[in-house]
């Protein structure tokens, strides 16, 4: 072993020059040391020197040292594999001998270099390192213990799973019972540390802790008295994650933990507060949640409630005394990147359409993450789902004193308390809300911008109320409120209004339509007020206005106030800008909406949408290693665009079409490996497939067969787009469709009878087979028997369209061809839905007798009671079985007069 290595002198004196250049602030002299390093590299013994810097070189100061062995840790990272074994030996010596240096910094960055050194593959090639980490934990110098912990507890960080593994032989079944003998140390920095190892064996259930796991929970109770923050710390976030893996062991002790978390989660030190109030989320996830937590309301609601209030530094790092700011431009990183959905094709319901969008609770996303005060929220939301409007007992007299508060703190917190309960106590709130909705609306005009903001974010969350009510009296007013914050000089206060028009503007739908020259007037001046990023959220407003009153907006005047502005943008961006994806989604569901007006501004729209599928397909075959996942969101939104501008143009897309090599690219882009484009290009097909099938059909041949491999329900929205395209095609296909039933039939068949399917795939995957026993009854009827049940309940609550029109004259048919298909059904009730639009033509054909059989029909009808008989009696054959089959009342069989209780075999 080379550890007798020395440095040269005058290469290490070279080396503690660059170390030293590279912290100085002048960015050309660190990219002029950055170059000096990345040649120094080449030479094998380069990592010695940095080692010897950082453990050997004490005259040094600490800051060099501990660069040193930031510098070796990176080319561990990235070069470790091409170190001769002299040099990893040496390393890995040095680590362990130096772990108890008397630096904290020191003994810091030696174990991040031992744990990076770790997670590289090497405990298997290291066999002494954890024995002798455990042997240094005894050490009667406490930098050793103290530094051997912190390095432990970064091994078990970073490599929780190996650590439980025949691999290693099991080293957690001495580690854990180890740890265990820490929690009592006389120093809260190794008890702490001894905690923080053993929690990262909670969430999997590791064995070797599950056989500790009384002994672990003793001495986690023997800590409630430590008055140490960050022991406090890892205390609470252990019992939050039992309270998620050992529910059992904690219930026998449940009332002290939960005073105890009481206490924690008012404790002076915020990073305390947080873990303990994580308590609160998990415990609602829990069925013994109302149990055990109902007496401790009263106790809780006010701790939660004044949890909500902004701390001084969050008004300090939300610049909460900066009132106007909206000539200041944006900090780029302050804007997130924006993650596009693919387009997913769904039926519509009775009660709306059934993806739901996450409404969260981060109306101050531009702060950390996550703080007290949006936990508390948090928590106070998900106790609101469970306790409902019981919670309104302690909730009530508490915000009549926030609300109404004169110190605009505190006012504020209490409209966050409004907008946290809104979704779980909306029946209590009800009788109320005739008095606060005129209140908060006053709120938006408050003078302090972060009031303003919240209100905006609450009064989404009661939209649904104030649209169910006379538009004049709430609707008219709270629009009119949010359109003037909309143009508000405050940015925070701009994008609150912006979000929580956009989620008005999903429920109140054509609500809107009267006041569409307002609500245009108001979003387009705000195209040249917006700073970067709420001009982001702005697009989405607009789309969201779009998908909501859909055709409406296509009027002469609508189309000359929006076009201009957004095609302006449109001409700015660069292809490469990510901005683009906002802009593309937007102009998606204008031009769905607009159809034929947006005829004037399509072609180069679709050409360009064109251009950056092509482009992207080209760059991810030259430059597959460069090309991240990311990068393809250019190529998705463009295919979504595409699909929209089908939608909304229909036939005038043809020529578009016939002159653009779109087929080529999209049948490229459904075999791609990443899901989401292929989510898209099925999408677009099944559109393209409506608009101008004629340049759709010759390539049939080669669409079908990936059509047919993309029907796994694993990838649900997938799966979806693939089925909805089938079916489209197979309406347009006819008989001709015949050679590619056996590719799709059994797959969809399946589906329809899996557990646990989403409604929108059940119901694509249902229109989808009727649509395929329409044209193809022969080759779909012999398996009527294994999905008509699901067929029928798949669509009960679909509003009548013309998918489901071809999709029930496609069972119609079938049953004909295959009567004995539905004979256990004609005695189940089967809630699906009545069929009215069925037209006159297809009904005189349904009348025949023949078309189940005489035979079988007189078999089951004589068991039928008088009048159903009677009633059945001009609906005999075929559709007096579907009258039976579809009738919408529960234990009805559509005989209008009379119900009679379901037919059951005998």
């Amino acid at each position: 072993m080379e550890c007798q290595w020395k440095p040269d002198e005058q290469g290490l004196q070279q080396i503690l020059q660059l170390l030293k250049e590279s912290q100085s602030p002048d960015t050309s002299t660190q990219r002029s040391v950055q170059q000096k390093l990345e040649q120094l590299n080449q030479y094998p013994d380069f990592n010695n020197y940095l080692i010897f810097v950082l453990t050997k070189l004490k005259t040094e100061d600490e800051a060099t040292r501990s660069l040193s062995g930031l510098i070796l840790k990176n080319n561990v990272k990235a070069h470790y594999q091409n170190f001769p074994n002299g040099v990893s030996d040496f390393i890995k010596n040095e680590c362990l001998q130096n772990i108890g240096d008397s630096s904290p910094l020191i003994r810091a960055t030696v174990g991040i270099l031992i744990t990076t050194i770790a997670s590289k593959g090497e405990l298997q090639n290291w066999p002494e390192l954890l024995p002798k980490l455990c042997l240094q934990l005894d050490s009667e110098d406490y930098n050793t213990c103290e530094g051997a912990f912190g390095a432990l507890q970064k091994i078990c960080e970073d490599s929780a799973e190996i650590l439980d593994s025949d691999m290693l032989d099991r080293p957690l079944n001495v580690m854990i019972p180890k740890f265990l003998q820490f929690f009592k140390h006389s120093s809260p920095k190794i008890r702490s540390h001894a905690i923080a190892c053993v929690n990262q064996f909670i969430i999997s259930r590791t064995q070797a802790l599950m056989l500790h796991i009384d002994p672990f929970i003793e001495n986690l109770f023997a800590l409630a008295g430590d008055e140490e923050p960050e022991v406090r710390k890892n205390v609470c976030r252990a019992l939050v994650m039992l309270l998620e893996v050992r529910l059992d062991r904690l219930l026998p002790h449940m009332h002290n933990i939960i005073e105890y978390m009481l206490q924690r989660t008012q404790n002076q030190d915020e990073n305390v507060a947080l873990e303990a109030c994580e308590f609160w989320l998990t415990l609602a996830e829990q069925p013994v949640c109302k149990e055990v937590l109902c007496g401790h309301l009263p106790k809780l609601t006010p701790v939660l409630v004044n949890g909500m209030k902004y701390s001084e530094i969050d008004i300090i790092l939300l610049k909460g005394d900066v009132e106007e700011d909206e000539a200041i431009p944006d900090n780029e990183q302050d804007i997130r990147p924006r993650f596009h959905r693919s387009r997913t094709v769904a039926q519509q319901h009775e009660g709306g359409d059934s993806i739901e969008e996450d409404d969260d609770l981060d109306d101050d996303e531009t702060i950390s993450d996550w703080n007290l005060r949006k936990c508390s929220a948090a928590a106070l939301d998900v106790l609101a789902n469970v306790f409902r409007d019981d919670l309104l007992l302690h909730i009530l007299p508490l915000l009549k004193e926030l609300l109404f508060h004169p110190e605009w703190l505190i006012k504020e917190s209490g409209i966050l308390v409004l907008g946290a309960i809104a979704e779980g106590c909306m029946q209590g709130m009800i009788p109320y809300l005739p008095e606060l909705i005129p209140h908060l609306v006053q709120c938006l005009s408050d003078k302090k911008a972060l009031v303003r903001s919240i209100t905006c974010w609450t009064l989404s969350r009661y939209t649904h109320w104030v649209v169910s009510q006379p538009p004049d009296i709430y609707l008219k007013p709270l629009m009119t409120e949010l359109l003037k914050r909309i143009l508000d000089s405050n940015k925070r206060v701009q994008e609150a209004a912006c979000s929580a028009f956009a989620t008005l503007e999903e429920e109140a739908c054509t609500e809107l339509v009267p006041y569409l020259a307002y609500i245009l007037d108001t979003l387009v001046f705000a195209f040249g007020k917006y700073q970067h990023k709420n001009l982001l959220i702005l697009y989405d407003a607009i789309g969201t206005l779009a998908d909501s009153v859909g055709h409406h907006l296509n009027k002469p005047e609508y189309i000359q106030m929006l076009m201009p502005p957004l095609i302006q943008k449109w001409n700015q961006l660069k292809d490469e800008d990510k901005d683009l994806f906002h802009l593309l989604e937007c102009l998606s569901s204008v031009a769905t909406a607009l159809q034929s007006g947006f005829l004037p501004y399509c072609e180069p729209v679709y050409q360009r949408c064109v251009n950056l599928v092509q482009k992207t397909l080209a760059q991810t075959v030259t430059q597959p290693e460069f090309y991240e996942a990311s990068d393809k969101d250019f190529m998705i939104v463009a295919l979504d665009l595409l699909s929209g501008l089908a939608e909304g143009l229909g036939g005038n897309i043809e020529q578009l079409v016939a002159r653009s090599n779109i087929l080529t690219l999209m049948y490229q882009c459904m075999q791609d490996k990443m899901p989401e484009v292929r989510q898209s290009s099925f999408a677009l097909l099944g559109d393209l497939t409506k608009a101008c099938f004629r340049h759709v059909k010759p390539c049939i041949a080669n669409l079908m067969p990936i059509l047919g491999t993309n029907l796994n329900p694993e990838l649900i929205s997938v799966c979806n787009n693939a089925t909805w395209a089938i079916g489209e095609i197979s309406i347009q296909m006819g008989s001709e469709m015949q050679p590619y039933v056996p590719m799709v039939l059994q797959q969809l068949v399946e589906i329809i009878n899996r557990p646990n399917t989403p409604k929108t795939l059940l119901e694509n995957t249902a229109i989808t087979i009727g649509r395929l026993g329409y044209v193809c009854p022969q080759e779909v009827a012999p398996m009527l028997q294994q999905f008509i049940r699901p067929w029928c309940t798949s669509l009960r609550n679909i509003r009548d369209n013309e998918e489901k029109d071809s999709a029930f004259r496609g069972i119609c048919t079938m049953i004909t061809v295959n009567p004995g298909g539905v004979v256990q059904m004609i005695f189940e009730k089967c809630s699906s839905v009545s069929w009215e639009s069925l037209q006159d033509d297809y009904g005189c054909m349904l009348h025949t007798q023949n078309q189940v059989g005489d035979e079988n029909w007189r078999h089951f009808s004589d068991q039928f009671p008088l009048p159903l008989k009677e009633r059945l009696a001009a609906f005999y054959g075929v559709l007096g079985t579907l009258t039976i089959l579809f009738c919408n009342n529960i234990g009805c069989y559509g005989c209008q007069s009379q119900c009679y209780p379901a037919l059951v075999l005998p």
